[in-house]
């Protein structure tokens, strides 16, 4: 007796492609990681902000808004923490090309209300791709920067709301959230 061929999933057969979205650019047709082919793009301005948040006690924002961590001027740090990170965003995440980054800004406010700290990134580059990994990876790594210089005062502060908050340039345009 002769076995019917099984059904196949278009999405599992080819995981870039399928009927609920648009292909992911970073999977090859037989489902392999790939770094994507830009070399056909034009060179175009591009930006990203990305934002987070730091949340900790009003004892420990104090303290930090005060100059008196240990360990030193802890916004001053994890700004420059961000920016090399941003400028390091290709060693850290595997499929993002290395990009010669035109400006990365990285701001970090305090805030009494959290209480706790908004830090945002402001990335910038004129290339065949967006910046918008750099832009995420230099607010994660502000953000890991505030907790590590403040943990010894206290554990339990979260880094919470990580997201991209725009972005502008290149082929999909501009986006907003």
């Amino acid at each position: 007796m002769a076995r019917k061929p099984a059904k196949t999933n278009p999405a599992r057969t080819n995981p870039a492609k399928s009927k609920a979205g648009p292909a992911l650019t970073h999977i090859g047709a037989s489902g392999e990681a790939r770094m994507v082919d830009v070399s056909d793009k034009p060179a175009t301005e591009r930006l990203a902000v990305a934002e987070g948040r730091v949340i900790m006690t009003r004892a420990t924002l104090d303290l930090i808004v005060s100059g008196n961590a240990k360990k030193g001027d802890v916004l001053g740090t994890a700004r420059i923490a961000g920016i090399l990170a941003a400028k390091r965003t290709s060693e850290l995440i595997p499929l993002c090309h290395p990009l010669a980054l035109s400006k990365v800004t990285v701001d970090i406010e305090p805030d009494v209300t959290l209480p706790g700290c908004l830090v945002r990134a402001s990335v910038k580059v004129t290339g065949p791709t967006g910046v918008e990994m750099e832009a995420l990876t230099a607010v994660s790594v502000a953000c890991l920067t505030i907790y590590d210089m403040i943990k010894a005062v206290e554990r339990g502060v979260r880094i919470e709301d990580i997201h991209l908050v725009e972005k502008l340039g290149g082929k999909s345009g501009h986006y907003r959230a």
